[in-house]
């Protein structure tokens, strides 16, 4: 089995490989002999910023994919379809568009309000009626939500123009054009929710038995979800705050990580984290050159990858 410092070792290659493709002693010096060249000003200011936001997000949002399928017991949960990512991105444009709101750390505050409120109406409405919470239920009402704030934020842009052409790469997902302040505002609420999750990781592992078995060998679990669930909001809202809905990494990583280390929590989720990591870093090089000399928004490029896989998962029914 990899170890978790190989792995580490090869996301901080990617990163530095996403930088930039000058050679890693020029992106050394660019730190240790900084001298106001524009290739050590790009990849300072602009290359480093990039990558690491990358690599933070998809460890977020590929974490509280695989916390949110132990939770719903269903293979396609994650953020971006079960409501979340899509109610943190409407209260941002809302907040922008009716309070005048602005800057990164109100921001922040907005999308994990939006998050904890369109995933508390998705949990409460999939765990009515007979039978409680199943997946299908859960998934269909996923479904409706991501629809519903997805139209109420396209309302909302339609009614102004100007905000429409300033928000509208965002909404695709995007880390292009953040910088370092940027990350260090989020980084607080994503190394929460990170923490919080890897010390869940022996309590997912008897959740995952069943809520039955679960409570037979005294755990809480309604505590259990209920620090799960901020867990994920914390880092779904970070996400959206700072790069937009990106879509399919929580759906991606989780199965694969599934596949390589088999169903213990305590390895899923720091795996998780270093694929997601990759995966998005990957994703953001790549959409690079897929139309130079333009690019595309990275959350185009995880969609590329993700359908199929999604297709995948969603026809074989697998349970997780």
């Amino acid at each position: 089995m990899i170890s978790i410092a190989a792995l580490a070792a090869v996301i901080v290659c990617s990163i530095i490989f996403g930088v930039t493709e000058v050679p890693f002693r020029i992106v050394w010096e660019s730190f240790t002999h900084y001298n106001s060249s524009t290739e050590h000003l790009i990849i300072r200011t602009t290359r480093v910023p990039r990558a690491l936001i990358a690599a933070s997000v998809g460890a977020c949002l590929a974490v509280a994919g695989a916390v949110m399928q132990i939770m719903t017991r269903n293979p396609i949960a994650s953020p971006s379809t079960l409501g979340v990512n899509s109610g943190a991105t409407f209260f941002i444009i809302m907040s922008s568009a009716w309070l005048g709101i602005s800057g990164l750390q109100a921001f922040t505050w907005v999308a994990l309000i939006g998050a904890a409120v369109s995933g508390g109406i998705v949990f409460f409405m999939g765990s009515i009626g007979r039978g409680g919470m199943t997946p299908i239920k859960i998934t269909l009402t996923g479904a409706s939500m991501t629809a519903f704030f997805a139209s109420l934020t396209q309302g909302l842009m339609l009614t102004d123009g100007k905000m429409f052409d300033q928000v509208l790469v965002w909404l695709v997902g995007s880390v292009a054009g953040r910088g370092m302040d940027q990350l260090v505002a989020v980084w607080p609420y994503m190394g929460v929710g990170l923490l919080l999750a890897l010390l869940l990781s022996r309590h997912l592992n008897v959740l995952a038995m069943g809520d039955d078995v679960a409570q037979g060998l005294g755990q809480s679990t309604a505590h259990i979800k209920l620090l799960a669930a901020v867990a994920v909001i914390l880092l779904a809202g970070a996400s959206v705050a700072v790069a937009g809905p990106i879509a399919f990494v929580g759906i991606i990583i989780p199965h694969i990580v599934r596949y390589l280390v088999g169903t213990d929590y305590r390895w899923i989720l720091p795996y998780s984290a270093v694929f997601g990591a990759l995966l998005l870093v990957g994703a953001d090089l790549g959409s690079r050159y897929i139309a130079m000399p333009k690019e595309v928004p990275v959350g185009v490029m995880t969609a590329i990858i993700g359908v199929p896989f999604f297709v995948y998962i969603a026809r074989k029914g697998r349970r997780t």
